[in-house]
């Protein structure tokens, strides 16, 4: 079975004709992984059985009449931070290589329910930490349109499979970009939701009040339909909200819709003439679909990565304290408590994870925490309101999604700052908490490697936001 370019809608309407079964397209992606993974590292674990298993179920229900709707029998890949009951599940880390979740993440557990069949657990930067895909503990994993590269991070996995066509939809985990910068980079869709629109419950913690679950997929519409699947609120996760989001209108238009091009984003030194001349050639294109394109101003846009990385390494250091070797992470035998602590974290963590601990630990600790920790919290509070007051002004705002297309693999990875600025454009959504979506937008000419434009819309305008992405997709 030819697998190239299929997407949920495509997938779906097959498997209603009956023109095939979940089965043969389950066991169709499964023999392209156990191909194309040694190449890509796209994947920490495959579920062959599992998801043979899953298939067989949902042709069954359909040979009775009692799908679970159009989600039914839809292979999909599940970034390896998000727990599955009785999957082993690393987040991409040494520390956690043994690990056996006893309960699912509420998005696994509402997409398995709504029929969808779980290929495998892709891999990521150790914990979520990273711009490359190369922090992880089982290797990098590589760009499918040119080995040599990153495929962004730490959604790498995510992206890499839905780019190489070894899985049509996948889940990533995106806490300053992590979702938007690795689908630029690999050529995809990737949607960031609102901040409390999707469960958390169930996701390996990094920074619990920026992360968030998003889709991973070929199309806006395909991004669409697995938010819509996905979303709701949780009562395991307070930080869930009961608002409901705008809806999403696949025939939606971008006549009289205000975009604003916020100036401090476009005058960011360092990026690249292809990336800029790809996103202003979609802003053109949004202005022929009869959008009314504007400069704004955007307070603060400059602080949002300083914040980011003050407050983010604060969170990392608490949450991250439970790898102890003792309640969770593989032991190493010691003679007394604290070097039990010392080796377990020494040799079961990375060095981008212990440098991100280390930050918090120093930002919450006393005499610091005034100048750095609640200073930055009071800024948040500022950036937030910043674009709450921008959304009275225009309905969306645009930027590019990264500087730069994707980096030799290697090139930064002994710079952390240089890898930190590559998110410029993705960290500031998170602050706010508001939600995004990357979608291709060209290629630069010299490397043919994929770009991406980032569109922004306010909170809980999802539904409107993924319409508009959907418009200007279309052409």
């Amino acid at each position: 079975m030819t697998l190239s370019g299929w997407t949920i809608t495509d997938l779906a309407r097959a498997l209603e004709a009956k023109e095939t079964s979940s089965f043969e397209v389950t066991t169709s992606y499964i023999e392209r992984i156990k191909a194309e993974n040694p190449r890509l590292n796209a994947f920490i674990t495959i579920l062959e059985e599992e998801a043979q298993a899953a298939a067989r179920r949902s042709d069954d229900r359909r040979d009775q009449g009692t799908t679970s709707g159009r989600l039914d029998g839809i292979p999909l890949a599940i970034k390896d931070n998000l727990c599955q009951q009785y999957i082993r599940t690393t987040a991409g880390s040494k520390i956690l290589s043994s690990y056996i979740p006893p309960y699912t993440a509420t998005t696994v557990q509402r997409l398995q329910d709504a029929g969808m069949v779980v290929l495998g657990k892709t891999n990521l930067d150790e914990f979520a930490m990273g711009s490359s895909g190369e922090n992880s503990a089982f290797g990098p994993t590589k760009n499918p349109h040119d080995e040599t590269r990153v495929p962004g991070g730490s959604s790498a996995g995510s992206a890499a499979a839905v780019a190489a066509d070894l899985a049509p939809v996948a889940l990533g985990s995106d806490t300053g970009g992590s979702v938007r910068q690795p689908a630029a980079l690999s050529g995809i869709v990737g949607f960031k939701p609102t901040y409390g629109t999707v469960s958390r419950y169930g996701l390996m913690a990094m920074a619990s009040s920026f992360d968030q679950v998003g889709p991973m997929t070929k199309t806006v519409e395909d991004a669409a339909i697995l938010f819509e699947a996905m979303a709701g609120a949780d009562p395991r996760d307070q930080t869930t909200s009961t608002r409901s989001c705008s809806s999403f209108t696949p025939n939606a238009s971008l006549q009289g819709v205000r975009i604003g091009l916020p100036k401090q984003a476009w005058q960011i030194p360092g990026i690249s003439p292809e990336v800029r001349f790809a996103t202003e050639q979609a802003v053109e294109a949004m202005r022929g679909l009869g959008a009314d394109i504007r400069e704004v101003d955007l307070p603060y846009a400059e602080e949002a990565l300083a914040v980011y990385y003050v407050l983010v390494p604060s969170e990392i250091s608490a949450n991250l304290a439970r790898l102890d070797g003792i309640r969770y992470g593989d032991r190493k035998a010691a003679e007394t408590l604290f070097e039990t602590y010392e080796q377990s974290r020494g040799e079961g963590l990375g060095d981008e994870v212990r440098r991100r601990i280390l930050l918090g630990t120093h930002t919450l600790s006393r005499g610091y925490v005034d100048a750095y920790y609640r200073k930055a919290r009071r800024v948040r509070q500022l950036i937030a309101a910043s674009y709450d007051r921008l959304f009275d002004e225009v309905d969306l705002l645009v930027t590019p999604t990264t500087p730069n297309v994707a980096w030799k693999i290697g090139e930064k990875v002994n710079d952390p700052l240089a890898m930190y600025l590559e998110d410029v454009f993705t960290v500031g959504i998170n602050v706010a908490g508001v939600p995004a979506i990357s979608i291709p937008c060209g290629r630069d000419e010299e490397t043919k490697l994929p770009i991406g434009i980032q569109l922004i819309g306010r909170r809980f305008d999802d539904g409107r936001l993924l319409s508009w992405a959907h418009a200007y997709e279309r052409v």
